[in-house]
C-alpha cells in the first residue's frame, strides 16, 4: 500500500471511523470481515491506507495484498503471497516459525512450489493452504489484532475468491479484521464477483461499506488543499463539475489546472496523459516499465528491465513521485498513485514499446535475483512474442496452480500453451500429456463438455497419432469426461479400447480397468464391473497405485448393495473412506462419501444421505472441486433430498447459485430443482424457470429428468392436459436419445408416468364422452411404467425405495383414472388398497409432499365409500403437511375435497337427489351438455348448470364424468336394459 499521498482525506470521516469501529480499532469495536465498494477513483485505497495508519498508533500489525491485472497469468492467492512475501522480508525469524508448523504457507511464494509438489499436484493442497493462511493470520493477531486488508478483488483469480469467501465464513476466534474492496463500477453482469460479492453481503459477521462520491463541498475543499494558489473561483466550479465527486479526477483536473493547463482535455485518458507528458525522458521511461509490469515493481527488478545506472534511475523514479505518478510502496517497490493512471499509460504504449518493455521483464526474471511467478513470466513473454518462454512458463503455471487446488487457473494456462505450439518457435512439448492435464483440469473444474471435446479435437487433428500408451491416456481421459455427458460417443468404448492399448503398461492397464469398470456399471452390466474392478484392484495393489485401488475399491463396495447387501456395501465403502481421510486423499473421499450417499438414497435413508452428501460436497468445495463431477452430483443430490424430505427452504438455498459463477449447466442443474419447488408451491415464476431449462433438454438428459416432472404438473394445474401429455412425450424422445433408451425405458420414466396418470385422471373426471380416450392414453403409460420396472429387476439390482413407491402411485393412479372415467372400474377396496400402498411407499421414503398427494387420492376414495371419519383424518393431516410445506395447489385440491359432502351420501339422508336431479344426472351420464340437457327437460340452460352443480356437490365428485361412475356404483342411475 502506498506510504505516501498526494492529497489529504477529505469528506470521508464517517467512513474512516466506522471502519475503525468494524475492524476493532476503537476501543468499542469487535473486528469483523468489511467489503469496501465503489467506483474506480472514489478512494476507496485513500481510505484503507487511512486504516492501516490508525492500526500503527493501536500496535495493530497490518497485512497487505493487491490483485493484479495481467488478465490470467496470476498465480492463485497471489495477494495473499505478496502478504506473506513481505512478512517474510520483514519479519523472517517469524516466518519462519510460522511456516515450520504450517508447510503449506510455502506454497504462496514463488519458487517455493516445487519443493511442495514434488510428486505432481496434491488434491489436498487446497484444504491445506486454505487452513495454513487462516491459522497463520489466526496466529499473527496475538496479543493486539491484525488487520488484513485485500484490494482490488476486481482482479482477482477464483482461487483468491473462495479463499477470501472462506475466511468471511469460517471467521476468527482472535481480533482478525478482513477488509477487501474492489470496483464496483467494474462489475457487469457477468462478472464473477459480482455474484459473489452478493453471497458475501448475506454472510453473517460480513460488513459492507458503499464508498460513494464526495459531496461538492468536499471536492471544493479537496482541490483547495491540493492547490492553495488555486483561487479564481470558476476555475474551482468548473473542477467540481467535472469531477462530478470523484476524488481522484478532481485531484487530476486540479493538479493539471495548477501547471498551467488552460483548457483541459475532454476525455478523461488525455487528462491523465497530461502529467506524463510533462516528464523527461527517463521518467517516463520509468512510469511505462511500471504500467507493463501489472503490479508493484520491485527497485531490484527495475534496475534489471531498464537500461539506466543507477544514479539516473534513482533520478527518474524521484521525478516520477514527485510528480505524484508513482508512489513507494514498502520501501522496496513502486506502484502507480491510482489504476487508472497505469492503465491509460499502458494503453497508450505502442506495439514495439510494448513487446520491448515485456521482453526486458522477461530477461529480468529468467535471470534469477528477482522474484516472480511463472504466471508472470508467461504473460510477459506472451506479450514479448518469445513463445518458447511462453510455452514452458505457461506449463509450469499450470502445474503451480494445480499443485494449490485451483483447477481453473491450470485448464486456463494449459489451454493457453496448447494454443501456441503450432506457432513457429515453439519448444518441442509433449502434447499429448499437456492434452490430458487440460482436460482433466477442466473436468475437475466443472467442465466436461470442454474436456471431451479437448480429447476428441486433439485425436481428430492426429488421425495417425498418437499410438500405444499416449492414446491409451488419452482415452482414458475422454472416458472419464463422457461418463458426465450425454453423448453419442460410448465410454465403453473408449476404454475397452484403453484396456488394449495398455496391455503393455500394468499401471496403465490397471487404471483403464477401473475405467472400464465404471463405463460397464453405468450400462447396467453389474457382472462385468464386478470382473473388471476385481482385476484391476489386484493390479493396482500389486503396482503400488493406492488411488487407483481405492476406485476400484469403491466400486466392489458399491456393487455389493447391487446384489443385495447394502449393508456389506456400506460397510466396504466406510472401509474406503477411512482410508481416503487417512491418506488425505481428496478425490477418493469425495468418490467414496457421494457412493455411500448414493447407496443410503436407494435404500430410503433420505436424512443420512443428505448429512454425507452435504460432507461430500463441502470437501469438494474446500478444496477447490465444487463443479467436480463427484463434488457437484453430491450437491445436487442433497439438494434434491431436501427437496424430498420437505426442507423447501434449504431448497431455495441450495439451489441458488447465481452467486457462485458456476458453470452454465451447473445453474441450469440447480435451475431444475427450484422449478419442482416453485412448481409445488405454486409460485408465479414457474413458468420462467420452465423455460430457462427446458432449452436444455436435448443437451443434458439429467436436467430433462429433473424437470420434466414439475413441467408436466405445471400444465395439469392449469387444467392443460394436452400440454402436459405433450412435455412428458418430450421427455421421453429425448432423455431415450441422449441415454440411448431405444424402446423408450428409462428408471425416472415411471415417475413421469405416475405424474402423467395423475393428470389423465383428473381431466377424465372433468371430461365428458373423451374420457375413454384418456383412459387409453394412461393404459400405455401405465403398460410402459410396468415394464420399465419389469427390466430394472431382471438385472438382478434390487428394486430402490423410492422406485417402489412411484410404482404404486402409478398403478393407483392408474385404477383411480379408470373409476372417475368409468371404463371397467375398479371395486372401491381395490381402489383404497392401491392407494393406501402408495402412502405407505411415500411415508416409509420419507417423502411428505407425495405422501400427502397420495392421501388426498385416498381420502377421496374413502369418502367414494362412504368412510367419510376416515377420509377426514386423512385429509386432516395431509392439510397440515401441505401448509407447512406452503404447497398451495394441493391445499386448494385438499380444502375443496374438505368442503364436499360424502359421495353416495344421497342414499343415507341429508343430501339425497331430487327427482328432477335424477333426471339430470342420467342425462349427465350419457354424455350430454348442460345445453342439451336443458334443451331436453324444458328447463333453461342455467337451470341445467344449477342442478350439475348441486349433484356434483352431493355426490362429492370433482367432474361430470367422476359424478356419473359414482352414480352407477351407487346404483342411482336405473339399469340401461
Amino acid at each position: 500500500m502506498p506510504t505516501t499521498h498526494a492529497s489529504p482525506l477529505v469528506g470521508r470521516a464517517a467512513e474512516v471511523e466506522r471502519l475503525a469501529a468494524l475492524t476493532g480499532l476503537t476501543d468499542s469495536g469487535t473486528a469483523c470481515a468489511v467489503v469496501v465498494a465503489g467506483d474506480a477513483g472514489v478512494g476507496k485505497t485513500r481510505l484503507l491506507t487511512e486504516l492501516a495508519a490508525r492500526a500503527e498508533p493501536a500496535r495493530v500489525p497490518t497485512l497487505v495484498g493487491h490483485c493484479t491485472d495481467i488478465g490470467d497469468g496470476a498465480l492463485p492467492f497471489l495477494p495473499f503471497g505478496e502478504m506473506f512475501g513481505r512478512l517474510e522480508a520483514a519479519e523472517p525469524d517469524r516466518f519462519a516459525d510460522l511456516a515450520a508448523r504450517h508447510p503449506a504457507l510455502l506454497r504462496l511464494r514463488p519458487g517455493r512450489r516445487a519443493a511442495t509438489s514434488a510428486d505432481g499436484p496434491d488434491d489436498s493442497g487446497r484444504a491445506d493452504l486454505f487452513d495454513a493462511v487462516h491459522a497463520a493470520l489466526e496466529e499473527l493477531a496475538a496479543p493486539a489484532g491484525l488487520l488484513v486488508l485485500v484490494e482490488d478483488l476486481h482482479w482477482a483469480d477464483p482461487s483468491t475468491r473462495d479463499l477470501v469467501t472462506l475466511l468471511f465464513t469460517r471467521g476468527f476466534a482472535g481480533q482478525v479484521a478482513v477488509v477487501a474492496s474492489y470496483r464496483s463500477d467494474d462489475l457487469h453482469r457477468r462478472h464473477p464477483l459480482r455474484a459473489r460479492a452478493a453471497e458475501w453481503a448475506r454472510l453473517p459477521g460480513v460488513e459492507r461499506l458503499q464508498v460513494g462520491p464526495l459531496p461538492d463541498a468536499d471536492v471544493r475543499l479537496l482541490v483547495r488543499g491540493l492547490c492553495s494558489g488555486l483561487t479564481a473561483e470558476p476555475d474551482v466550479r468548473e473542477i467540481v463539475r467535472r469531477a462530478e465527486g470523484n476524488a481522484f479526477f478532481a485531484e487530476e483536473l486540479a493538479l493539471a489546472r495548477a501547471a498551467g493547463d488552460a483548457a483541459l482535455p475532454a476525455d478523461l485518458a488525455d487528462l491523465l496523459l497530461l502529467r506524463l507528458d510533462r516528464l523527461d525522458d527517463a521518467p517516463r521511461t520509468v512510469v511505462r516499465a511500471v504500467a507493463c509490469a501489472g503490479r508493484p515493481v520491485a527497485h531490484e527488478l527495475l534496475v534489471h528491465v531498464l537500461d539506466l545506472d543507477d544514479e539516473a534511475l534513482e533520478g527518474a523514479v524521484r521525478t516520477a513521485v514527485d510528480s505524484n505518478v508513482l508512489v513507494p510502496v514498502d520501501g522496496t517497490a513502486y506502484a502507480f498513485r491510482h489504476a487508472l493512471l497505469a492503465e491509460v499509460v499502458y494503453d497508450d504504449l505502442l506495439p514495439g514499446e510494448r513487446q520491448r518493455l515485456h521482453a526486458a521483464y522477461v530477461r529480468s526474471l529468467q535471470a534469477g535475483g528477482t522474484e516472480g511467478t511463472a504466471g508472470e513470466l508467461a504473460h510477459h513473454a506472451l506479450a514479448a512474442q518469445d513463445v518458447t518462454t511462453a510455452v514452458i512458463a505457461g506449463i509450469q503455471a499450470g502445474d503451480d496452480a494445480a499443485a494449490v487446488g485451483g483447477p481453473h487457473e491450470a485448464a486456463t494456462h494449459y489451454l493457453r500453451v496448447l494454443g501456441l505450439l503450432d506457432r513457429p518457435g515453439a519448444p518441442d512439448v509433449d502434447g499429448t500429456d499437456l492434452t490430458v492435464r487440460a482436460a482433466d483440469a477442466l473436468l475437475a473444474s466443472g467442465h466436461p463438455h470442454r474436456s471431451a471435446d479437448l480429447i476428441a479435437d486433439f485425436l481428430r487433428q492426429r488421425p495417425g497419432g498418437p499410438t500405444g500408451s499416449d492414446r491409451a491416456r488419452l482415452l482414458l481421459a475422454q472416458a472419464a469426461a463422457l461418463r458426465e455427458i450425454d453423448t453419442d460417443v460410448s465410454a465403453l468404448d473408449v476404454t475397452a479400447e484403453a484396456i488394449t492399448l495398455a496391455a503393455e503398461d500394468p499401471s496403465l492397464r490397471a487404471r483403464a480397468l477401473t475405467a472400464h469398470a465404471y463405463a460397464a456399471y453405468d450400462r447396467g452390466r453389474d457382472a462385468d464391473a464386478t470382473r473388471f474392478a476385481e482385476e484391476a484392484h489386484e493390479l493396482a495393489s500389486a503396482r503400488d497405485q493406492p488411488r487407483v485401488a481405492s476406485e476400484a475399491a469403491m466400486l466392489l463396495g458399491r456393487l455389493k448393495e447391487g446384489s443385495g447387501d447394502p449393508d456389506a456395501s456400506l460397510a466396504a465403502l466406510g472401509e474406503v473412506v477411512s482410508q481416503a481421510r487417512r491418506d488425505d486423499d481428496v478425490v477418493a473421499l469425495i468418490r467414496g462419501l457421494h457412493l455411500t450417499g448414493t447407496i443410503l438414497f436407494e435404500v430410503g435413508e433420505l436424512t443420512r444421505a443428505r448429512t454425507v452428501y452435504l460432507e461430500a460436497a463441502a470437501i469438494a468445495s474446500e478444496h477447490g472441486r465444487p463443479w467436480s463431477p463427484n463434488g457437484l452430483d453430491a450437491r445436487l443430490l442433497a439438494c434434491l433430498t431436501a427437496y424430498m424430505t420437505g426442507d423447501w427452504d434449504a431448497v431455495a438455498a441450495e439451489s441458488d447459485v447465481s452467486d457462485q459463477s458456476p458453470p452454465p449447466l451447473v445453474g441450469v442443474l440447480f435451475g431444475a430443482l427450484a422449478l419442482s419447488r416453485a412448481v409445488a408451491r405454486g409460485d408465479d415464476d414457474a413458468a420462467r424457470l420452465l423455460d430457462q431449462v427446458r432449452e436444455w433438454w436435448p443437451r443434458d438428459a439429467f436436467v430433462c429428468v429433473l424437470s420434466a416432472g414439475a413441467a408436466i404438473d405445471l400444465h395439469g394445474q392449469h387444467g392443460d392436459v394436452a400440454r402436459a401429455v405433450a412435455v412428458h412425450d418430450e421427455a421421453v424422445r429425448t432423455v431415450s436419445t441422449l441415454w440411448h433408451a431405444e424402446d423408450g425405458l428409462f428408471q425416472a420414466r415411471v415417475r413421469l408416468g405416475a405424474l402423467l396418470l395423475g393428470q389423465l385422471a383428473d381431466a377424465a373426471a372433468r371430461a365428458g364422452s373423451d374420457a375413454e380416450d384418456l383412459v387409453g392414453l394412461g393404459a400405455a403409460e401405465a403398460n410402459a411404467a410396468e415394464r420399465t420396472v419389469s427390466r430394472a429387476t431382471a438385472t438382478g439390482r434390487p428394486y430402490a425405495v423410492e422406485g417402489r413407491a412411484w410404482q404404486a402411485r402409478a398403478k393407483a393412479e392408474m385404477l383411480h383414472l379408470r373409476w372417475v372415467a368409468g371404463i371397467e372400474p375398479p371395486g372401491e377396496d381395490e381402489l383404497i388398497e392401491a392407494w393406501q400402498r402408495a402412502v405407505d411407499g411415500f411415508e416409509d421414503l420419507g417423502q411428505p409432499y407425495e405422501c400427502a398427494r397420495s392421501e388426498a387420492r385416498l381420502a377421496r376414495a374413502l369418502r367414494a365409500a362412504g368412510r367419510a371419519q376416515d377420509a377426514s383424518r386423512l385429509t386432516e393431516r395431509a392439510v397440515r403437511t401441505a401448509e407447512r410445506l406452503g404447497a398451495r395447489p394441493l391445499l386448494v385440491e385438499l380444502r375443496d375435497l374438505t368442503a364436499r359432502p360424502t359421495p353416495g351420501s344421497s342414499t343415507r339422508g341429508g343430501h339425497e337427489l331430487t327427482p328432477r336431479e335424477r333426471e339430470v344426472l342420467a342425462l349427465v351420464a350419457e354424455g350430454r351438455t348442460n345445453g342439451q340437457i336443458a334443451g331436453q327437460l324444458f328447463i333453461s340452460t342455467k337451470t341445467a348448470s344449477v342442478h350439475v352443480s348441486s349433484i356434483l356437490a352431493k355426490l362429492g365428485a370433482s367432474g361430470r364424468t367422476e359424478a356419473a361412475a359414482v352414480a352407477r356404483r351407487r346404483g342411482l342411475l336405473a339399469d340401461p336394459r
